[in-house]
Parts: structure tokens; sequence; C-alpha cells
């Protein structure tokens, strides 16, 4: 895009990225649309709860610097800031969403 042999009309998150705030989200273009790609850390099942409070106080420290989150949004990405129990919910809630959808679209593995 930088180089203007691709242009972009629009991004499929909710909000406008920081990366490009000049590009509009496919909602203000009138389109009932939300897709949004997400990272994560996660522990094997059964990981003690205070080893995934230790984890999760440390990766929000290295996130929340200005350096971290200024080289996030050079990539086009942004930190959200969730701890274990709203990520864990996040991800339920893409399993659910995306079922439905390959369900809908009557997707099958090879």
């Amino acid at each position: 895009m930088k180089s203007g042999k691709l242009r972009a009309l629009a991004v499929p998150s909710r909000q406008r990225i920081v990366a490009y705030p000049d590009l509009p989200t496919l909602i203000e273009l009138g389109y009932d649309v939300e897709v949004r790609d997400w990272l994560g850390v996660l522990a094997p099942a059964g990981t003690p709860k205070d080893l995934i409070a230790r984890l999760h106080a440390e990766i929000a420290k290295a996130t929340a610097t200005p350096e971290t989150r200024q080289r996030f949004g050079a990539l086009g990405m942004e930190v959200a800031d969730m701890g274990p129990e709203e990520f864990g919910a996040h991800i339920r809630s893409e399993i659910k969403k995306w079922a439905k959808v390959v369900r809908d679209a009557g997707i099958k593995p090879d």
C-alpha cells in the first residue's frame, strides 16, 4: 500500500486502526461486517492460576511500554489489554461465531 501498487478500501475491524487512521471501517461504509485477527499467549490446561496471573502480569508490563505499542502499531496491530478470563471468553466467542459461518456456508474439511 505504501508503494502505491495496492489501494486499501477499508478495514474489517469495528474501529479504525492506528496505522491507517484515514482508512474507514466496513461498518462506516454501511456493511455489517467485523472481522478481526488476533494473537495471544496460551498455556496448557491445568496450569496453576498463580502462574497464569504472573505470566499475564509480565506480558501486560512488556506490552504496556510506548516502544512496544509503537512497534505493534507500525504493523497495524493494537494491544488489547485482555486479562486471562476476558481472553478465554473472547476465544470461546470466536469459536462460536466462526463455527456458525462454517456451518451456514456448508464448509467441509477435505
